[in-house]
């Protein structure tokens, strides 16, 4: 249940992560890489304020804190306890650990049961597992909400018009799976639906909403108030630009048929971040203007790309959503889980599944033609299968490649590509096209697992703006990845309310006259000096790359002893690319890949099947 333990390399005596003031178990852990700073600094002082002195409780408090640092929200201290014998690979203290003091598997739990610790709700010991308070509250509130939601009464319809309809938009055995999906929604008031790319998703949602917007009109008149909201802006886009794509379609024999009463009611529909949905609280990042005193006003949520979210965030959301109001979570379980703690959208799957089949909805037939080696490809990731998977790569028939990093030649290909992908970007750019430019900066995204290192998002920024610089010859400042230049692709990477952006919105900078401006995909424009947190976006990480699609993606596989290198980031980093995939990596490494798991410790699941 415990991902491996990642150590820090502890070489400078004097690293920030490094805990001078520690003694006993904290310092050793501390000095063996697997506790940083932070972790040591908490524990210590929640144990001194408390007067708790037992090392071994002090030692799972920071081990929690740990956790949450990594992305789990609690700890399951049996795992790492006894010298690491009781932890098998990929599930708790990994080859090497047993040098370690390790506490005693049996009692070690129960002794932080009963600290102070416990007493004053510093920490939780709750279903064998050891929580921050927090993150124990969280996990109930979400549990509890969902339950009253399953609990309550179903949405009343008209059988007869919803049954008619959904023939009409999900027309024959086609679109059997996505109907039978659709008319499952709209009796409920909670639908979890996933699926892989391709799987028809977005279409789902486009046609489920034209169902409740008629319904809504057939029974009194009044407008079906609908939010489409996804954890970040790029992600937001892509749902709008989906689902009024599918709305907007020239009717076809055999395809869905949205008529012109449809688009009426489903006029102006305006996809955003979550965070915009809830209202921004000045002063707080873990609260919102609407809560359970302030609920939204919304009939249907809609929340796309729900793997991204983290508890927290889903607390949040769960507390907003009136609850007579329908609640349609999509997304796909592979991918990985929020960069915050939690995955939501795993547990769901798995605790909704168990306790009410109806409530989860999966969509599984491939309806995206143009990227059947994609597919394969994916599909075998997704079945850990490794040897399918290299099999997959030496057979894609020009949609994925594998190169090996020792493959001199096909390094080469890969850097004038990316030369040229940049060197049209900044054409378009110089020349004051904006909407050419973006168009162009989305058509190939070269992910990376690591930010630093020779195959990071760092490195790899810097490498291609040398090479841009030097193919353009434009002096791109003395300082490369710090200076605005025509063409320059960026990221944000962080919420700025007042101007409207959003930690993962994309744009490129563009000449206007003696003037640059970043123009952000969705519209927004502004002049580059009001702009603070912002990346270059030559190269991305796979999970800043989450909710995003280009038309090519090129993935930098670190070698196979990294442990970021795991095949759910392998199958979202493949699941970026519409038509043509290249996996610069060695085989060795495609296996660790596939074969390692990145597992989350939470007590969602099981909670929710209780």
């Amino acid at each position: 249940m415990i991902p491996a333990i990642e150590r820090w390399t502890v070489d400078d005596p004097h690293d920030a992560r490094r805990a001078l003031g520690a003694t006993g178990l904290l310092r050793t852990f501390n000095d063996a890489g697997v506790l940083t700073a932070a972790d040591v600094h908490v524990a210590r002082r929640t144990a001194g304020i408390v007067g708790e002195d037992d090392e071994t409780v002090q030692l799972a408090v920071a081990l929690a804190v740990r956790a949450v640092r990594q992305g789990s929200v609690c700890v399951d201290l049996g795992a790492f306890g006894d010298g690491g014998a009781s932890a098998g690979a990929g599930t708790g203290a990994g080859a090497g650990e047993a040098s370690l003091p390790w506490p005693a598997t049996e009692g070690w739990l129960d002794r932080v049961a009963a600290s102070p610790l416990a007493e004053r709700s510093v920490v939780r010991a709750d279903l064998g597992l050891l929580y921050l308070d927090r993150y124990w509250r969280e996990e109930r509130q979400v549990r509890d909400d969902l339950v009253a939601r399953l609990a309550a009464p179903a949405p009343a319809v008209d059988a007869a018009l919803l049954e008619a309809s959904a023939a009409r938009l999900f027309p024959g055995d086609a679109y059997a799976e996505q109907r039978v999906a659709a008319l499952s929604t709209a009796h409920r008031l909670t639908t979890v639906l996933t699926g892989g790319p391709g799987r028809g998703k977005t279409t789902t949602v486009a046609g489920l909403l034209a169902l409740l917007a008629e319904q809504a009109e057939h029974a009194g008149g009044r407008r079906l108030r609908i939010a489409l909201a996804a954890p970040t802006g790029k992600a937001a886009a892509r749902l709008q630009e989906a689902v009024a794509g599918a709305l907007a379609a020239v009717p076809e024999a055999g395809r869905p048929q949205f008529t012109a009463a449809d688009r009426r009611r489903l006029a102006g529909l305006q996809a955003g971040t979550l965070h915009r949905l809830l209202g921004w609280r000045p002063g707080s990042t873990t609260r919102f203007r609407h809560d359970r005193s302030n609920r939204l006003p919304h009939d249907v949520v809609v929340v796309d790309e729900t793997s991204m979210v983290s508890l927290t965030l889903m607390a949040r959301l769960l507390e907003a959503v009136r609850p007579d109001a329908r609640l349609v979570l999509v997304g796909d379980p592979d991918q990985l889980a929020s960069v915050e703690a939690g995955a939501v959208l795993a547990d769901l799957v798995t605790g909704l599944g168990e306790r009410d089949g109806d409530a989860v909805a999966a969509l599984v037939t491939d309806h995206r033609s143009e990227s059947a080696a994609i597919t394969r490809l994916a599909a075998a990731i997704q079945g850990g299968d490794p040897d399918a998977v290299l099999a997959a790569l030496a057979a894609g028939d020009g949609a994925v490649e594998l190169v090996h990093p020792d493959d001199a030649a096909g390094l080469d290909r890969l850097h004038d590509e990316l030369t040229r992908h940049a060197l049209g970007v900044r054409a378009l750019a110089l020349a004051g096209d904006a909407a050419g430019a973006l168009a162009a900066a989305e058509r190939h995204r070269l992910l990376c697992a690591h930010r630093e290192g020779p195959w990071g998002v760092a490195h790899w920024n810097r490498r291609v703006e040398r090479r841009l610089g030097e193919a353009s010859g434009a002096y791109l400042g003395a300082a490369v990845g710090a200076q605005w230049y025509p063409g320059r692709p960026v990221l944000i990477t962080a919420n700025d309310y007042g101007l409207g952006l959003f930690n993962g919105d994309t744009g490129v900078v563009v000449a206007e006259g003696e003037n640059l401006r970043a123009h952000i995909n969705g519209g927004a424009s502004f002049a580059v000096s009001r702009l603070g947190d912002v990346e270059t976006l030559h190269a991305m990480t796979v999970h800043k790359s989450q909710g995003s699609q280009a038309e090519a993606v090129t993935v930098l596989l670190p070698d196979e002893t990294s442990p970021l290198l795991t095949r759910e980031l392998f199958y979202t980093a493949v699941t970026r690319a519409r038509r043509r995939v290249r996996v610069v990596g060695s085989p060795e490494a495609v296996r660790a890949a596939v074969g390692r798991r990145a597992r989350r410790a939470t007590g969602l699941a099981e909670r929710l099947r209780s």
